[in-house]
């Protein structure tokens, strides 16, 4: 990213004023908006998340967690437009807040946001690199001071448009992997293979041990007591984390003005497919596969502090392509966790 900002400057002749560092003088378009908005709203914790929902309640845990968490994505493209309408020359949201509001109310949505980004950098950190502890041995401390380094490194360098370039990258990479888990699930894996034999495998499991809330005991219904609590609690959670993260504002502040709505309706609505696939693919192919000798519990079935820690998704990647599943999912890891730009805070 250091190098990219250095090629724009010496080949494109951009000036790193203020107000390019700042807002990239306001002249973003809607595809790099949308792949960064995709990319801001995947955490390594959407998607150990999203599996984990999964292997507790089927699949319709994919389906309420990816729903009930791109509508705030959609819907804050109405603040965006406005936003861009009433406040053109804006540098954050909070700016307009004390201008709109006053100094109290000023103070108040400060307090907010720095527990929003708190937990938000929080979940960020801490989820990849657990994943990296339970993958290489590396102490989640270290771990969690070594991800800032290089956002700081960046950012620094090339302030928020470097953000969403570095963006753009990270969603490239994460997409592969995930493209590269939904084949070997459902096309190329010698237990599983086909949508046909992971049907078959959870049909039966339902019948061994059916799951408790679930029409049926079916791993593979949408009546499920516990996915629609979940979908309640993610719906409303996930405002707070949206509406008070100023990472969003910021993006809307560095578009064009007839690119910010379009930017974020195509970022909310590709970001569904994310942890849709990613759930159905790792959730379901790790309640077949614990079954089989390939788990790295067989016989026992993973501990459910394990679970709760989101280790779900990297039990399945291993048990299905071996190191080579382990290596992806530390790249899935470390790039949902690499982009949390340091303008946020």
């Amino acid at each position: 990213m250091v190098g990219i900002t250095w090629s724009l400057k010496r080949y494109s002749y951009e000036q790193q004023t203020s107000e390019e560092f700042t807002t990239a003088n306001r002249s973003l378009k809607s595809g790099l908006v949308a792949s960064s908005v995709v990319s801001t709203w995947t955490w390594a914790a959407t998607l150990l998340q999203s599996t984990t929902v999964t292997y507790r309640y089927g699949v319709s845990g994919a389906l309420w967690y990816a729903g009930g968490a791109c509508v705030q994505i959609i819907l804050f493209a109405t603040l965006a437009i406005e936003l861009k309408r009433r406040a053109p020359n804006a540098h954050t949201f909070l700016e307009v807040v004390k201008a709109r509001y006053g100094p109290v109310t000023h103070a108040v949505f400060i307090v907010f946001c720095c527990f929003t980004n708190i937990l938000v950098t929080a979940m960020l950190l801490t989820g990849g690199a657990g994943v990296i502890e339970f993958l290489t041995g590396a102490p989640t401390a270290a771990t969690v001071f070594l991800f800032p380094i290089g956002v700081v490194i960046y950012t620094l360098h090339g302030g928020i448009k470097a953000t969403f370039i570095t963006d753009y990258i990270n969603t490239l990479v994460f997409l592969i992997i995930i493209f590269a888990f939904a084949f070997t699930t459902y096309a190329t894996n010698d237990i599983l293979g086909s949508p046909g034999q992971l049907w078959e495998i959870l049909t039966n499991l339902a019948t061994e041990r059916p799951l408790e809330g679930n029409a049926g005991g079916s791993y593979l219904t949408m009546r499920s007591q516990g996915g629609g609590e979940f979908f309640v609690i993610n719906l409303i959670g996930n405002f707070g984390t949206v509406f008070l993260d100023n990472s969003y504002f910021n993006k809307a502040i560095a578009t064009s003005p007839v690119h910010a709505l379009p930017g974020y309706v195509m970022g909310g609505l590709s970001w569904f497919a994310v942890p849709w696939v990613t759930a159905t693919c790792m959730g379901l192919a790790g309640l077949a596969l614990e079954q089989y000798s390939v788990w790295p519990t067989y016989p026992e079935r993973l501990a459910d502090a394990d679970v709760t820690a989101g280790l779900v998704l990297p039990n399945v990647a291993v048990a299905m392509l071996g190191k080579g599943g382990a290596v992806a999912t530390i790249m899935l890891a470390v790039s949902c966790s690499h982009q949390y730009p340091l303008g946020n805070l």
